[in-house]
């Protein structure tokens, strides 16, 4: 591999929560170069999402979290996760003679388990004391385990004094403190949050994961497990870690008991190359991790984990129509606890969730699935296949005898078994909590974030304890191991203090709900978005920007742009005004399917096409077409909210009376605008406005601002030009139809495959006046292209509503479209949309600014 050398300061291993935390911390605060190798196709673990028949959304392990997640998630999402709480009842135990229902908070909780059981209510009391006591005693045990062996050797036993209960069994620690066999099911039950039965399983972890972490309550995140993901990703690359899925690491290579480096395979490839370096993180397990490392003798005392069976469920409808309103669901055939069935559901839970699904979880001995480990994943035996239809079908049976007629509403089922998990994760025999959660892993040296060998981490579940949340306490304890004192105090320092405030200068990103839907006319529809707590918005706008809206109409979303009809000092919410197209997917879901209280995803707010108020004797002529006058009332709304009072000028045409825009809110602006004069045509009025129509409304001191479809946009162009309009005051917003033409995407694609048969793999754009040439992709666009070689070009949508990027094109041959921002002179003369154009052979451009475009007219 000498020809294939890399070389990074830190490798992390595996890309889940852990691995994630562990390279955050490490290039934020050690100012490392850090490389994340992760073997699946897709960054995140277990907060990864899959799609199945074109409609439903799945996630592979989070089911649900503390409502409170607490400064970890703070950290690692710089504030900006979303949570959506569970029902108050969040957790129902069904056990066969009787239901416990687990409210959130400890002292609600406390008070439904005396009122149930009066004669324990002492030692109901005392064993919260327990749980507090072992809670504490796992914390230390699992700080102390981040600490070199020397420390570990001298407190590991001081750990164990101090806190015996934690290193109990939960069978003995309830049997020990209550008399009511029911008592102790209820609180030895929900041990499948960490996956291991209670007469093996720890108290320490059952304690901390379902007796205390959720008792401030749970919830689901916004938009679903994947969000996390993104959000998290976005900043790591800000921090310039390098992330690469498709990466198997073969081993951990070492010399003389030190790191020095991982050999890799690129699955994509099959590349196969070698990263030096002195640090490893791996957030792979401990079993993997040993094993990679040539140090699995060491894992023999370690008891073997559990796996599990997953049936992933999509629904007809809602589960909201069995009585079901989102809280977990645990069914338990004893009251022991074995063969728990847990069903979660998760669309009931997300705002955002498009398709109604169910998730039923059971966890299983790995050796169920052993005369099948072995063979290949996508050509199993027919017996295999056979083996999940009869699981499947059982565990729908056990679904339907709770919830009767739940089966006629099934529409898909996928079973996953722990030969899933094996080769999804990778992880040993499927196991899906890591290390089992038993006393002998609390006792063991190598279940913590140390290893032997210097330079080489765990991070992850195997670090601390099970979930998102215990993989990321995992992740900093590794990070931990690996900074310099200075820099583990600034870390700690950066969580306490809780996420820094938003960037004024970047977009938001985050949720919005629906919350009023309005049909203004048989084409066009007003919808309200608002925050999905309570207070204000979370970003403020100016008047004439836009929004972004992803739209889940298939597998992968689609994004949107509209512009914001509400003025900016409205506040609590704003609202867009979205037209029907007869062949656009974005509005067809706007008008069809989006009902209130869904939650939507949205960035912004974008756009220059903006007014911050003007002085009193220039004229703002607002020119609109069709639903472009959506931007322009929300410019009338700022000038009438800012007392303005100079002369505004409305021309407003629609094609059809019945389609006649805020007529209501028009006639309200008259009132509160003095200067305000409107005039509303219904025609199509293409060609039909001229010099005479627009001399009176114009004079060397007017503004304009022009939106609606691209041919009177660009006939508008010409002649306010021709009146001495200077351009600059020629503000101009794209309205762009979903069916006008071919979409950006479609024209790259065509402009690829005729490169591609040409045996052409790049064009050049040469810049006039100097400057390196920029190298650009066939079906790669001039902003694309420049923004990837770091030549700077004025921007702002990207998508070709603003009209921000306009370059000049001195020569070659290109694709484009101008989306109506320029007059025929301006084409003429090469003006194009850079975010438009794709070249389909080599060109020259010139980035002049406006008053330019001016002087060469």
């Amino acid at each position: 591999m000498n020809d294939n050398n890399e070389e990074a300061d830190v490798v992390v291993i595996g890309s889940g929560m852990g691995g994630l935390a562990a390279a955050r911390a490490v290039a934020q605060f050690g100012e490392r170069r850090v490389l994340v190798l992760e073997q699946h196709y897709t960054i995140g673990g277990m907060t990864h999402e899959f799609s199945r028949a074109g409609q439903y959304r799945f996630g592979t392990g989070l089911h649900y979290m503390s409502a409170n997640a607490g400064p970890f998630l703070e950290f690692m999402t710089d504030g900006r996760a979303q949570l959506s709480p569970l029902p108050d009842d969040y957790d129902v135990l069904h056990f066969p003679e009787f239901d416990f229902a687990v409210p959130a908070t400890r002292d609600r909780f406390r008070e439904r388990l005396v009122e149930s059981f009066p004669d324990e209510a002492a030692a109901i009391d005392a064993f919260f004391r327990t749980i507090r006591r072992a809670m504490i005693g796992l914390a230390a045990r699992n700080v102390l385990a981040s600490f070199p062996a020397g420390v570990r050797n001298v407190g590991a036993p001081m750990v164990r004094a101090l806190f015996p209960k934690t290193y109990r069994s939960v069978s003995d620690q309830v049997a020990r403190s209550f008399r009511d066999p029911r008592l102790r099911a209820i609180f030895a039950a929900r041990w499948g949050l960490y996956g291991t039965a209670p007469r093996s399983s720890a108290f320490g972890y059952h304690a901390a994961v379902p007796l205390t972490f959720f008792m401030d309550g749970t919830a689901h995140p916004v938009g679903g497990p994947a969000e996390l993901g993104r959000i998290i990703t976005e900043i790591l690359q800000r921090y310039g870690v390098q992330l690469r899925p498709r990466q198997r690491v073969l081993e951990i290579l070492t010399d003389r008991g030190r790191v020095t480096g991982v050999d890799v395979e690129d699955t994509a490839t099959g590349r196969r190359y070698r990263v030096r370096t002195g640090t490893v993180v791996s957030a792979a397990g401990v079993r993997n991790t040993y094993a990679l490392s040539g140090q699995d003798r060491r894992l023999t005392d370690l008891p073997a984990e559990m796996s599990a069976v997953m049936l992933f469920i999509g629904l007809k409808g809602s589960p909201a129509d069995f009585g079901l309103r989102g809280e977990n669901h645990w069914l338990m055939p004893d009251l022991d606890g074995e063969g728990t069935l847990y069903v979660s559901l998760p669309s009931l839970n997300n705002p955002a969730a498009h398709r109604h699904t169910m998730e039923a979880l059971e966890l299983v001995d790995p050796a169920v699935v052993e005369q099948w480990r072995g063979s290949v994943a996508d050509d199993r035996p027919e017996s295999y296949r056979e083996f999940k239809q009869l699981l499947a079908e059982r565990l729908i049976t056990r679904l339907d005898r709770q919830w009767p007629g739940l089966r006629k509403m099934i529409a898909f089922t996928e079973l996953a078994t722990p030969l899933s998990f094996e080769n999804y994760q990778n992880s040993v025999r499927g196991s899906f909590y890591g290390l089992a959660a038993t006393p002998q892993r609390l006792r063991s040296p190598v279940a913590g974030c140390r290893t032997p060998i210097k330079g080489l981490f765990v991070a992850g579940q195997d670090a601390w304890g099970s979930g998102v949340v215990g993989a990321l306490a995992g992740g900093l304890m590794a990070a931990n191991a690996v900074l310099r004192p200075r820099q583990v105090g600034a870390l700690w320092r950066a969580v306490r203090k809780g996420p820094p405030p938003p960037d004024p200068g970047t977009p938001w990103q985050g949720y919005l709900r629906v919350a009023a839907i309005e049909s203004l006319t048989p084409t066009v529809r007003r919808l309200r978005l608002e925050p999905l707590g309570s207070g204000p918005l979370p970003f403020t706008f100016t008047a004439g920007q836009y929004v972004k809206v992803e739209l889940p109409v298939a597998v992968e979303p689609i994004e949107r742009s509209y512009s914001i009809c509400t003025g900016p000092q409205q506040t609590a919410f704003l609202e867009i005004a979205v037209r029907r197209e007869p062949e656009g997917l974005g509005s067809a879901f706007l008008h069809q399917e989006v009902t209130t209280g869904q939650a939507l995803r949205v960035s912004g707010p974008y756009g220059e096409f903006t007014w911050t108020g003007g002085v009193e004797t220039e004229t703002l002529l607002l020119i609109s077409g069709g639903v472009g006058i959506t931007p322009l009332l929300s410019v009338l709304t700022a000038a009438a909210d800012a007392g303005h009072r100079g002369r505004i000028v409305l021309l407003a045409s629609f094609r059809d009376e019945h389609e006649v825009l805020f007529s209501r809110e028009l006639t309200a602006l008259r009132r509160r605008l003095p200067g305000l004069v409107v005039k509303v045509v219904v025609t199509d009025w293409y060609g039909r406005v001229g010099e005479a129509d627009l001399a009176p409304l114009v004079d060397g001191d007017t503004r304009v601002h022009l939106c609606g479809p691209a041919p009177m946009m660009q006939d508008l162009i010409g002649v306010l030009t021709s009146l001495r309009v200077p351009r600059q005051a020629i503000h101009t917003e794209a309205f762009v139809s979903g069916s006008s033409s071919r979409t950006r995407r479609e024209r790259a694609h065509a402009v690829a495959l005729a490169a591609a048969a040409s045996g052409v793999t790049a064009y050049t754009i040469a810049l006039a006046g100097g400057g390196p040439a920029v190298t650009c992709r066939p079906g790669q666009s001039v902003l694309d292209a420049a923004n990837a070689a770091g030549v700077r070009l004025p921007q702002s949508c990207g998508e070709g509503s603003c009209g921000t990027c306009r370059v000049r094109v001195l020569g070659g041959t290109f694709e484009t479209d101008s989306r109506g921002m320029f007059s025929t002179a301006e084409l003429a003369d090469g003006w194009l949309l850079a975010c438009q154009t794709l070249p389909t052979g080599d060109i020259t451009i010139t980035a002049e600014s406006t008053s330019t475009m001016e002087e060469i007219r």
